[in-house]
C-alpha cells in the first residue's frame, strides 16, 4: 500500500506523518481513521498476517509489515515520522511491549511527539486508588496470562517503565474498560485513577482512540500520563456539573 504526499499547496506546510504501531487492531483501526480524517499522512506497522485487516485504507496509507517489537521493522517505519501513536500489547511472555517501546524510543526522530497507551492498571507516580475489584482482575489476568503464555502485563509495566524514564516527548494514555458505540466525544481524564471523574470506568473504543491523536498536537500532555473516561459517563457529567 502506498501513501501520496499530502503537502498542501500555496506554501502551507506538509501534514504531520504518524506512524502508528499496533495500526490493525481495532484500537489501531480507529486512530488510522482519526488521523486521516486530519489529513496526517499515515504509516501502521502491523505483523504480516493481519496486513489484510488495513485493507479498507489501502491506497491512503503505507503498511510496514512486521512484528512491532522487531527493531529494525520500527526503524524504518517511523524513520520520518513526526510522531507515534503506539498501542502496547503485552502478547505473548518474550517481552513484546518493552521490546516495542524500546525500538519506539530508540529510533523515533529526535523532538518526535510519542504517544503510547495502557491500561488504569499502570502507575506514573504510585498515587493511583485502585478498587479490590481492578486489583482482582490484574492479579487474576496477569496470572492467567503467564500460565497460559497469552500474554504477561509484568511485560507492560516495565514497557511504560522505560516510557516514563526517558527523555523523550512521550504521554501514556491510559484506558478505562472499553465498549464499541458510537463517538461521545473527547474523553475527560485525570491524574490518578481513583478520583471521582473517573468512577464510571467506561470509555468508547473510538474515543480512546481520538485522545490519543488529540494528544499529539496538546503538549500539555507532554509527560503525562493521563487517565481516562468517556465525556458522557455519570461520572464525567456528573464532574462537570459540580464545576
Amino acid at each position: 500500500m502506498s501513501l501520496e504526499d499530502e503537502a498542501g499547496d500555496g506554501g502551507s506546510l506538509p501534514a504531520m506523518r504518524v506512524c502508528i504501531v499496533g495500526a490493525s487492531g481495532k484500537l489501531g483501526q480507529y486512530m488510522v481513521q482519526h488521523a486521516l480524517d486530519r489529513s496526517y499522512q499515515v504509516v501502521g506497522v502491523c505483523r504480516e498476517q493481519s496486513v489484510g485487516k488495513l485493507e479498507g485504507f489501502k491506497g491512503r496509507i503505507t503498511v510496514v509489515p512486521g512484528a512491532t517489537d522487531d527493531a529494525e521493522v520500527i526503524k524504518k517505519a517511523v524513520a520520518e515520522c513526526d510522531a507515534v501513536l503506539v498501542v502496547l500489547v503485552p502478547r505473548g511472555v518474550h517481552g513484546y511491549s518493552t521490546g516495542t517501546a524500546q525500538a519506539v524510543l530508540d529510533y523515533a526522530r529526535p523532538g518526535a511527539r510519542l504517544v503510547f497507551s495502557s491500561g488504569w492498571h499502570i502507575s506514573f507516580d504510585g498515587q493511583d486508588v485502585y478498587s479490590w475489584r481492578l486489583k482482582a482482575l490484574v492479579k487474576f489476568g496477569g496470572w492467567a496470562g503467564r500460565v497460559t503464555r497469552f500474554a504477561d502485563l509484568n511485560d507492560q509495566v516495565e514497557a511504560c517503565r522505560r516510557v516514563f524514564a526517558s527523555d523523550t516527548r512521550w504521554t501514556l494514555v491510559r484506558g478505562s474498560d472499553l465498549e464499541e458505540g458510537e463517538s461521545q466525544g473527547l474523553p475527560v481524564w485525570s491524574r490518578h485513577v481513583g478520583d471521582p471523574i473517573l468512577a464510571s470506568n467506561r470509555t468508547r473504543r473510538v474515543d480512546f482512540a481520538l485522545f490519543m491523536v488529540e494528544a499529539l498536537k496538546n503538549d500539555e500532555l507532554v509527560h503525562e500520563a493521563p487517565a481516562i473516561v468517556g465525556r458522557q459517563t455519570p461520572s464525567a457529567l456528573a464532574h462537570a456539573t459540580s464545576e
